[in-house]
């Protein structure tokens, strides 16, 4: 399978590419590949408890169920 590192830089004040972002690195994920995520510049935030629990994309995707299984699945985030 392959590697894959997901870089993000926006924090709350853009929640399409949070939520994107976490998506697909589980979908990534969920097919048995190797991922990373790296948070830096506004995407520090979303690592303080509570942070991403209200972010949701215009679409309706709520980027929290993403990262509770990138966690569960213990997928390495770096900041």
């Amino acid at each position: 399978m392959g590697k894959f590192l997901f870089m993000l830089t926006r924090g709350m004040e853009d929640p399409t590419r949070v939520t994107r972002t976490f998506q697909l690195a589980k979908a990534a994920k969920e097919t048995g590949h190797e991922v990373n995520i790296f948070l830096t510049d506004d995407a520090v935030v979303l690592a303080k408890h509570g942070m991403i629990d209200n972010i949701v994309a215009p679409t309706g995707d709520e980027a929290l169920s993403h990262y509770q299984y990138l966690i569960q699945n213990k997928t390495p985030i770096y900041l």
